[in-house]
C-alpha cells in the first residue's frame, strides 16, 4: 500500500464507522457501467461539504486491488439493490481489480508555489510509489506519461485515477492564467485517450474550465449542480435519507427541510417514463438535495441553526454579490424576498474571475451552493433558511440600503397598481423620482 498508489480502504472505513453514515454505494453500480469504455471520464462538481471526498474514498476502497474490501461492501446497498437493465453485472464485478491512484490536489497546488513546481512534485511522488510497487520497471521522470504506460504494460493492471479538489488552481491561483493553462494541459496529457486508464474520476466545486482549446478536457462527462444527471442523488442527502435521520434522531422533518432543503436537481428520466414526461405527466426525476454537513450537525447536536459558516465565511458571498453589474444587486434583493429569477448560465466560464454579466456571477453562486437552480425553467432561487441567513449577513453594509429601499418601493408600487390605488401610485412614483434625482 502506497501513499498515492493503492491507498487502501481506511478512509472509507472511518466514514462507515461514523455516528451518522448515509450509504451512497449504489453509485458504484452506475460507475461500473462506464469502466473501460469511452465514457470512463467522470467529473463531479458540488459545493463544499456535499460528500465529494467521501465518494472518492469509497471508490478507492472498492477498486483498489490491495484493499480486501469485500466485507466492507457486502453489507452496503451496492450489494443488495436490484440493478436496472443497464447495470446488470454483478455488484462486485470490478471490486479489487485495479491499481488506484488517489490525488488530493490541494496537497500540491499552493498559493505561493508555481504550478510547474507543484506538478513536478506530484509526478515525482507518484513515480516513487509506482517504483516501490513495481521495482523491475525503470521510469523516466522527464516523461511521466510514458512511464505510466510502462508500469501498466508490465503489470497488466489498468489504473482507476481519482482526483479530489481538481479545480484548486482556479481557486487559490485565480489570476495565474499561464499556470492554469499548464495545469489543464497536464491533466489532458495524463488522462486523455490513455489505454492505462479504466476510470478517471474528478471532484471539485467548479465545472471544467472553458476557454479556447483548453476546454480540451472534453472527454469528461460533467455532473454538476446544473446537470447532475445519473449522479444526482449520490452527493447531497435526499428527502428519503433525511426523513430516516429525523426519525432516528427525533427531529422534526419540517424544520430540517425549511433550513437545509432546496437544492432542486434533475436525475435521469427512466426509459419507461419518458413519454409521460413529454406529456407533462411525470416529475419523478426531480430530487431535492440537502447539505450533508448541516443535516449531520443538526442531527448530532439537536440544534437547528446556520452551520454554513463552518464551510464558508460570509465575505466569500459578499465579494461576489457586490460586483458592479447592472441589475445584480436588484436581482439579489428579489431573491432574498423569496423570488425566482431566470438566468442564462451558458456564458459562465467556470472560474472565479471571468465575469461578463450579472448571470455569470449568479451562475457561480449555483456551483458554490448559494443558489438553487431549476434546470427546466432556467431559474435561480435561494434554497433555504440557512443560505438566506448568509445573504442577510452579506448585505448588511450601507451600500445595500438604497438597493433594498428601491426594491421595497417597486413592490409597493406593484401592489398599489394592482389595487388601483391612484394616490399611492402617485406618491410612490414621486418618491422613486426623487431618489433617482438624488443619485445623479
Amino acid at each position: 500500500m502506497g501513499i498515492y498508489l493503492n491507498p487502501g480502504n481506511q478512509r472509507f472505513q472511518m466514514a462507515v464507522n461514523s455516528e451518522i453514515y448515509v450509504d451512497k454505494t449504489e453509485m458504484i453500480r452506475y460507475l461500473n457501467t462506464v469502466v473501460n469504455t469511452n465514457q470512463r471520464y467522470i467529473s463531479v462538481s458540488r459545493p463544499r461539504r456535499f460528500g465529494k471526498t467521501m465518494a472518492a474514498d469509497m471508490l478507492c476502497a472498492y477498486y483498489d486491488r490491495e484493499a480486501d474490501s469485500r466485507a466492507l461492501f457486502s453489507e452496503r446497498k451496492v450489494a443488495s439493490v436490484t440493478p436496472d437493465v443497464r447495470q446488470s453485472m454483478e455488484w462486485d464485478a470490478y471490486m479489487g481489480k485495479f491499481d488506484v491512484i488517489r490525488i488530493v490536489m490541494t496537497d500540491f497546488i499552493k498559493k505561493d508555489l508555481p504550478v510547474q513546481e507543484s506538478l513536478h512534485r506530484l509526478v515525482k511522488r507518484l513515480l516513487d510509489d509506482l517504483e516501490e510497487a513495481y521495482p523491475a520497471v525503470k521510469y523516466d521522470e522527464t516523461d511521466f506519461f510514458y512511464s505510466l504506460d510502462k508500469f501498466y504494460r508490465r503489470s497488466g493492471t489498468p489504473f482507476v485515477i481519482t482526483i479530489d479538489e481538481w479545480d484548486v488552481v482556479f481557486r487559490v491561483r485565480k489570476e495565474d492564467k499561464e499556470g492554469q493553462t499548464r495545469y489543464l494541459d497536464f491533466l489532458r496529457d495524463w488522462l486523455k485517450d490513455r489505454e492505462y486508464i479504466a476510470l478517471a474520476y474528478m471532484t471539485g466545486i467548479l465545472p471544467i474550465k472553458k476557454y479556447g482549446e483548453h476546454s480540451a478536457l472534453n472527454m469528461f462527462t460533467e455532473y454538476s449542480m446544473t446537470t447532475p444527471m445519473q449522479l444526482a442523488r449520490y452527493t447531497g442527502f435526499t428527502e428519503e435519507e433525511v426523513h430516516e435521520l429525523c426519525d432516528q434522531y427525533h427531529m422534526k422533518y419540517e424544520d430540517i427541510s425549511r433550513w437545509y432543503d432546496g437544492y432542486m436537481v434533475s436525475d435521469r428520466i427512466p426509459l419507461e417514463a419518458r413519454e409521460s414526461y413529454r406529456q407533462g405527466e411525470y416529475g419523478g426525476h426531480k430530487i431535492s438535495l440537502y447539505s450533508p454537513l448541516s443535516v449531520v450537525e443538526a442531527m448530532s447536536t439537536g440544534f437547528i441553526r446556520n452551520y454554513w459558516n463552518k464551510t464558508e465565511t460570509y465575505e466569500a458571498l459578499a465579494e461576489y454579490i457586490r460586483k458592479d453589474f447592472d441589475g445584480l444587486k436588484e436581482a439579489v434583493a428579489l431573491l432574498m424576498d423569496g423570488g425566482r429569477l431566470q438566468i442564462d448560465i451558458s456564458g459562465y466560464q467556470n472560474d472565479m474571475t471571468t465575469f461578463h454579466s450579472r448571470d455569470d456571477v449568479l451562475s457561480l453562486l449555483i456551483h458554490l451552493g448559494y443558489l438553487g437552480y431549476d434546470d427546466e425553467r432556467g431559474e435561480v432561487f435561494i434554497p433555504n433558511r440557512e443560505i438566506l441567513d448568509e445573504f442577510k449577513t452579506s448585505t448588511k453594509s450601507d451600500e445595500w440600503i438604497d438597493t433594498f429601499r428601491s426594491f421595497e418601493i417597486s413592490q409597493k408600487l406593484l401592489r398599489a397598481t394592482w389595487d388601483c390605488d391612484a394616490d399611492q401610485v402617485a406618491e410612490l412614483i414621486e418618491e422613486a423620482h426623487n431618489r433617482a434625482g438624488n443619485k445623479t
